[in-house]
């Protein structure tokens, strides 16, 4: 859900063949290319996969390992990491961590168009 003074605009989507994870960068990535111009901009998430690589600064130590995790394993999801990566260089982005399940009206409002988005088996 995109939010900009009085006007809301609801995105939401699905794939098959993904995981949690791969959705959590996926709409986050959607997101920040739907903003036409540079932007201020601040991001909630329940996703602790997401807003931790950022607020731990995972992200950073990742790129300066040549995109390999502390333990010498390539990072998952290189390619959704480096599409947000590259994001955020365009807009000052301000990661927020929100509880997932809870009272936060419009992560549930996300829950509910992500549970809707989810791809039905033909």
């Amino acid at each position: 859900m995109l939010i900009y003074g009085e006007h809301q605009k609801q995105i939401s989507g699905g794939e098959h063949n993904t995981t949690n994870n791969q959705m959590e960068l996926l709409a986050c990535i959607k997101a920040l290319e739907m903003l036409k111009e540079p932007c201020e901009v601040d991001l909630y998430s329940d996703s602790a996969y997401v807003v931790n690589t950022f607020l731990e600064g995972w992200l950073e130590e990742w790129k300066q390992m040549g995109w390999r995790t502390k333990g010498k394993k390539d990072v998952k999801n290189i390619d959704l990491w480096k599409r947000l990566d590259t994001l955020c260089e365009v807009h000052n982005v301000t990661w927020h961590k929100v509880k997932g399940h809870a009272d936060n009206e419009y992560n549930n409002i996300c829950d509910h168009l992500a549970v809707a988005a989810i791809p039905q088996d033909e």
